[in-house]
């Protein structure tokens, strides 16, 4: 599986950044590394969520291998990535 981003669009975390972790049918389920973790990730719906696959090669850049990621790894993508659409 290829890392892929989420936007939540709809519900209290609306606008929020996630990773996929593992996905179904009906459900993606998210995690960001702070609140929601690899542990005790989220679950929401596909509807309720932006796909994010085409990633700028520094966020690229802080992924190994997508099978080995944890909790601070994930926290340093999502940093990584935030960081850039704030310089555009």
């Amino acid at each position: 599986m290829d890392l892929v981003l989420a936007m939540s669009k709809a519900g209290h975390d609306k606008k929020d950044i996630y990773v996929v972790i593992r996905e179904d049918d009906e459900y993606c389920y998210l995690v960001n590394g702070k609140t929601k973790t690899l542990a005790k990730p989220k679950k929401k719906k596909k509807i309720h969520l932006q796909l994010i696959k085409k990633l700028p090669s520094n966020v690229l850049s802080e992924v190994n291998d997508i099978n080995t990621l944890d909790d601070v790894a994930i926290k340093r993508i999502l940093k990584s990535y935030n960081r850039r659409n704030e310089d555009v």
